[in-house]
């Protein structure tokens, strides 16, 4: 009677729960906890930002790389924790049990069938403890915990690769924003200035109108121009306003914050160009991450072939432990026990040819991947190769442009001081020189962005491990990776060329 009560209560309480939302004061305070997180343990910045401190705050302090970290290590954690399930098991086992009436029983005879007519028996306690210590392996779970390990190593290294490629993003990401907030603070006075001089001439222009001085349809015309030079100056500063923010989201510094940048003054290398295709596309193949991930993807299905096949065989478990007991009937309460097992499912023979093909086909799909990823990746260096020659060709012409564009604004200056010119055609010519000059750095910008992408499919980053490095020491490993690509010194990287992907038990350093 208790028990049922007691079971009753159990279902009616789990019967009784249901969905708990959060409550907005909650979720204040775990974002509020979040954001504290966030910005625990960041460096706080001192005056402007360079290139290279905004590469190395965004590998130290960014939270997708943080994630990818975190992703590497929970790889690690399940290879760790697998390989304990190679060892065998070793079970202690306690346990009571309770009757509320003596275990009474009577014979048979099995000749006639009768009841026998003497006593009944007792032969169990009402109550007793019984405990073991039961020693067992399999053969069979031994083979399949085995190729899952090795199978939780080659994910420990994809997972190191994926944490490469995520750099490879990031630094892209990063040099991306620097750029465009290094042309939005290089722009912001000329483009407010412009704004100025054409709001001061649209208003001369109005009042002139207002007063008959001029002829109004050539008033509105010269107001048309002017709101149109308007117009895109602020496009411009539109355009331009949220590279701060971008910025400062990648290298995990507060979104309000007025930030400043260093313009670097180093230009992109056009000697990457003279390398032979062959030696880029052999470096592209033996270190880019895509590709290395397919290798451990191709080995990781082979090992689940031989897991299909490993369950067709008999399964042998041996087990050996001591036994004790209280129950009082027993003349022996301790004794040790050993058992030897073999089982065979026949049945599972009948599936074994299916799973045999469905593990081939895996492995199939594996090597086909691979292969395409390959194409993939050459692909991808030789698109790099050609976007970085444009991208160069793209700066050289935009740079020529700018500086002829800002020649003629400051003839159109001078001219404009000297009452020789209408002040339109001054901020016609400002802003002409703007928008070169916003150009250039668009140019610029995008030339940065194709050698990251080129940087990407050659597979290299700067050599580093960012948790547990001072920023500083990281700040300068950036900077001499960064010299290292616009000095072009690509003969020592080709023939540092790595081998083939090997198996590994454990997560390499990251290069």
């Amino acid at each position: 009677m208790s028990s049922g009560l007691v079971a009753a209560l159990l279902l009616s309480g789990c019967a009784s729960l249901v969905p708990q939302p959060l409550t907005p004061d909650e979720i204040t305070a775990t974002s509020a906890a979040d954001r504290e997180q966030m910005q625990r343990a960041v460096e706080p910045l001192q005056g402007a930002l360079t290139l290279e401190e905004a590469m190395a705050r965004a590998v130290k302090y960014n939270l997708e790389r943080r994630t990818r970290v975190l992703e590497q290590a929970l790889a690690q954690g399940q290879l760790d924790v697998g390989r304990y399930e190679q060892l065998p098991k070793l079970m202690a086992n306690a346990g009571y049990r309770h009757r509320d009436e003596e275990l009474i029983t009577r014979s048979r005879n099995a000749v006639n069938g009768r009841l026998s007519e003497s006593d009944p028996f007792i032969s169990t306690a009402r109550t007793a403890w019984a405990t073991d210590l039961t020693f067992t392996w399999s053969l069979l779970d031994f083979g399949q915990s085995y190729y899952a390990t090795r199978q939780n190593a080659d994910r420990v290294l994809i997972a190191a690769e994926r944490k490469r490629k995520a750099l490879h993003i990031l630094l892209q990401d990063v040099r991306t924003a620097f750029w465009r907030t290094a042309s939005a603070q290089k722009l912001r006075g000329e483009v407010r200035a412009t704004l100025a001089a054409a709001s001061a001439a649209l208003a001369d222009s109005r009042k002139a109108e207002a007063e008959r001085l001029r002829n109004p349809v050539d008033a509105l015309r010269y107001q048309r121009q002017l709101l149109e030079n308007v117009r895109l100056l602020e496009a411009i500063e539109q355009e331009l306003s949220t590279a701060r923010i971008e910025l400062a989201a990648l290298v995990n510094l507060p979104l309000a914050r007025n930030l400043s940048v260093v313009e670097p003054a180093q230009m992109p290398d056009r000697r990457w160009l003279e390398l032979p295709v062959d030696k880029m596309e052999e470096l592209a193949i033996a270190r880019n991450a895509d590709l290395r991930e397919a290798f451990y993807n191709t080995r990781i299905a082979a090992d689940e072939t031989r897991r299909a096949l490993l369950r067709q065989f008999p399964g042998l478990s041996f087990s050996y432990g001591p036994h004790y007991s209280t129950d009082d009937y027993l003349i022996n309460d301790h004794w040790r026990e050993a058992g030897l097992q073999l089982s065979f499912n026949l049945l599972g023979l009948l599936s074994a040819p299916a799973q045999k093909r469905l593990a081939e086909t895996g492995e199939a799909v594996a090597l086909q991947r691979r292969m395409a990823t390959q194409m993939a990746v050459l692909t991808q260096l030789h698109l790099a190769r050609q976007q970085y020659a444009n991208a160069l060709a793209q700066l050289e012409r935009a740079d020529t442009i700018w500086k002829v564009d800002t020649d003629l604004a400051s003839h159109a200056t001078r001219r404009e001081q000297a009452q020789t010119q209408t002040k339109l055609e001054q901020v016609a010519a400002q802003t002409a020189a703007i928008l070169s000059q916003l150009r250039r750095y668009q140019a610029l910008s995008q030339a940065q962005a194709a050698a990251g992408r080129l940087q990407a499919s050659l597979g290299m980053e700067p050599e580093l491990e960012a948790p547990d490095v001072p920023l500083a020491q990281l700040t300068q490993s950036v900077s001499a990776s960064l010299r290292q690509w616009d000095e072009a010194q690509v003969t020592d990287l080709l023939g540092a060329t790595p081998p083939a992907p090997a198996r590994a038990e454990a997560a390499p350093a990251v290069r």
